[in-house]
């Protein structure tokens, strides 16, 4: 397990030997993408060595025919033998599978997918012959090749990018299909003659990815690799009907990039995914598992390797009889982050509902739940031999916990068997307290908590999801942000592997007095908003009024995402600065711009300044500067432990204070979203660890991230 925070040195001043291939395509890629990691990391440095491959040693031999490995084998003998740390490929040219002793990952900087046609210079499409000699690589090519031209003589090309462009200059093809992104890497884009759709040409899902390969374990590469994937998230679909989904879990499903789904859920939840998410399904039913187990275990962990955000979704609750534990096993292998999320299951949907309750006041205490199924199908019955050693779990037992352990042990327990209580179960600040029945019998001071608890004990009792994989090593995150970009803040510190803990330290309240400007807005040449809440706030108050959309004049913003809140509501920002995320940013970018005559409706929180309206004014233009929402601080009974503290707003820099005490920060990584919170933690006498590159929340959490994986 990592140190609670970085020591400053796991990566500093790293050398790291990198493999690639010899070709020109192959140095130049893997030179940009180690340039990109530096520039994120830039205490990694990297030494590249070039090596040959059989695919680069064999120019005659058809792709078709060729081995998995054949562009890979000699990186991965030289990653086996310690001559490179890592290498670099075209993430379409590894094998699968993948080597049992190599890891790997894919790097998030994606070249255009698509394969294009190429014409000798000086030629064009209409040039071709109706028979013409095309050079092919691979079957699907081939495919497209004989679509477009029936008559066409397909013929094997080989060799570097350089290479197949002087064939095809002497004359030897008519034309040829090739994947852009070569092209592009190259600077030799002036050379692809027509882009051939995704549509018209399906493409290996990796093309355009470049990827790393490294030994298996490597804590290096692992470290590396969390910043660049997410964490997968295994929801638990209920029983029966999509009602029986979580709150989380269909949140959960909103965010997925890919959902591997069951057979035994409600297909109502699909909806729930984004139009650009991936769906496969991997159901399995009694006796027809056309999808076996180790090829869906093999599916969650290369799609999360390649950098998606997978969610696993799974029938009722995958704790119960859903083969969890084996796929959490093999992120556990790679040391991958995860978040389980429960279902409700059919053990209380069928009861529950229907008035089969398990426990009724004097008539049961509890029930035991178990399947006569052995491993293998096999049936391996329910006797009571069996029955007693099933793993017990008492509810309200935690105060009681010395006398039922001593109750068991009387009964001829082992007094070393297992037992854990589980405080605030399913909280965000959940407790384990892992024991032994023997250990029990001492009342331990972990056990003297007000929070409700449950105690398991048996074997199971021993075993807890890993927890510290991925960049933030399950550190948990106290988030501070107000409601309206919380789910993204919550979104991001789970896919880095951290534990995010959602304490809003401010609520924001409309105003109502601004009516008569809204009612006016058709009066205004434009309109100024600078964060998604007030975006927000302004078209709810709009459209509730039964205002006229086409009244808003042109808008302005300070960033992308005050210009995606907008877009959201099918509206696109008529100015909105590329990389400037404040009121102050944007006001610098207006200092060369000309505003005379012009009325401006500047909407805005109660706590941000004058100074955006002041730039406008001294630019000529007529102001109206009005307070669109306020900010009320949030109070809670105590706040949970925590390790890392995100501040997305001085307001809720001030709310914090207003009811924890200074030394509650000490010892804590403290996170800013910019540099007006990092001035009031600084008046206020904190320290500030780190300030986000860009202002947003995925800005901060990026940032945060790179800090913990260095």
């Amino acid at each position: 397990m990592p140190p609670l925070f970085r020591n400053g040195d796991f990566m500093q001043n790293m050398k790291l030997k990198v493999g690639t291939r010899g070709s020109a395509l192959a140095v130049l890629q893997c030179r940009n993408a180690l340039d990109k990691i530096h520039e994120l990391f830039p205490s990694i440095n990297f030494k590249l060595i070039k090596s040959d491959t059989p695919g680069d040693r064999d120019i005659k031999s058809d792709l078709k025919d060729s081995p998995a490995d054949f562009f890979t084998r000699d990186l991965d003998d030289a990653l086996r033998k310690n001559i490179v740390d890592l290498a670099v490929h075209s993430a379409k040219d590894l094998p699968d599978p993948m080597p049992e002793d190599l890891d790997w990952f894919w790097l998030p900087w994606r070249e255009n997918p698509c394969d294009a046609w190429i014409v000798p210079e000086g030629r064009s499409m209409v040039d071709l012959p109706e028979n013409p000699v095309i050079g092919v690589s691979s079957e699907r090519r081939e495919k497209c090749a004989l679509k477009r031209f029936p008559k066409a003589e397909l013929k094997s090309i080989r060799g570097s990018i350089i290479s197949r462009l002087e064939q095809l200059d002497r004359g030897e093809y008519d034309v040829m299909i090739m994947a852009g992104a070569a092209l592009n890497r190259l600077s030799l884009e002036d050379r692809i003659t027509e882009w051939i759709g995704l549509n018209e040409l399906c493409v290996p899902s990796g093309q355009g990815y470049l990827a790393v390969t490294f030994r298996l374990g490597d804590e290096r590469l692992i470290r590396l690799r969390n910043y660049f994937t997410k964490a997968v998230r295994f929801v638990g679909a209920g029983v029966g009907s999509e009602n029986y989904c979580t709150y989380g879990g269909i949140k959960d499903i909103k965010s997925a990039e890919v959902c591997l789904y069951d057979v035994l859920m409600d297909d109502a939840l699909l909806r729930f995914l984004p139009e650009s998410a991936e769906r496969v399904f991997v159901g399995k039913r009694c006796g027809d598992h056309r999808v076996r187990q180790d090829m869906i275990t093999q599916l969650v962990a290369d799609y999360a390797r390649q950098g998606k955000r997978v969610v696993r979704l799974k029938g009722g609750d995958p704790g119960l009889f859903g083969r969890l534990a084996e796929e959490t096993a093999e992120l556990d292998r790679l040391s991958m982050a995860y978040k389980v999320r429960a279902g409700v299951s059919a053990l209380t949907a069928a009861t529950t509902e229907t008035g089969l309750l398990l426990t009724r006041r004097s008539v049961s205490r509890g029930f035991c739940v178990m399947t006569p199924r052995a491993v293998g199908g096999d049936v391996a019955g329910v006797t009571n031999d069996i029955r007693s050693k099933l793993p017990l779990v008492l509810f309200m037992s935690v105060k009681v916990a010395p006398d039922m352990a001593q109750q068991l042990i009387d009964e001829g327990w082992d007094e070393n068997t297992p037992a854990s209580v589980v405080f605030n179960g399913g909280a965000d600040d959940q407790r384990v307290v892992t024991l032994t029945l023997k250990s029990l019998l001492e009342k331990p001071a972990e056990l003297d908590c007000s929070a409700p608890g449950l105690l398991v004990i048996g074997e199971v009792a021993k075993t807890l999801f890993k927890s510290g994989s991925g960049a933030l090593h399950g550190k948990k995150v106290l988030l501070t942000c107000s409601k309206s970009i919380m789910d993204k803040a919550v979104c991001y510190v789970t896919d880095f592997g951290g534990r995010p803990l959602a304490r809003p330290m401010i609520k924001l309240l409309p105003c109502d007095n601004i009516m008569p400007q809204l009612t006016a807005l058709g009066q205004y040449d434009w309109l100024v908003l600078t964060s998604p809440a007030s975006v927000n706030f302004f078209m709810q108050m709009v459209l509730s009024a039964g205002i006229d959309v086409r009244s808003i004049p042109r808008i302005m913003t300070c960033g992308p995402g005050s210009a995606s809140a907008f877009k959201q509501y099918g509206i696109d920002p008529d100015l909105t600065p590329p990389m400037i995320y404040s009121a102050e940013g944007l006001a610098e970018v207006l200092t060369d711009m000309d505003f005379t005559g012009q009325r401006i409706l500047r909407l805005r929180s109660e706590k941000a300044g004058t100074l955006l309206a002041d730039v406008l004014r001294d630019k000529g233009a007529n102001v109206d500067d009005e307070i669109l929402y306020r900010n009320e601080f949030v109070k809670y009974p105590e706040l949970p432990e925590f390790d890392i503290v995100f501040f997305a707003s001085a307001s809720a820099v001030e709310a914090y204070l207003e009811q924890a005490a200074l030394d509650s920060l000490k010892g804590k990584y403290i996170l800013a979203i910019g540099k007006p919170t990092a001035e009031a933690l600084i008046a206020a006498g904190i320290s500030c660890d780190c300030i986000a590159d860009q202002a947003t929340v995925k800005g901060a959490i990026d940032t945060l991230a790179r800090q913990f994986s260095a």
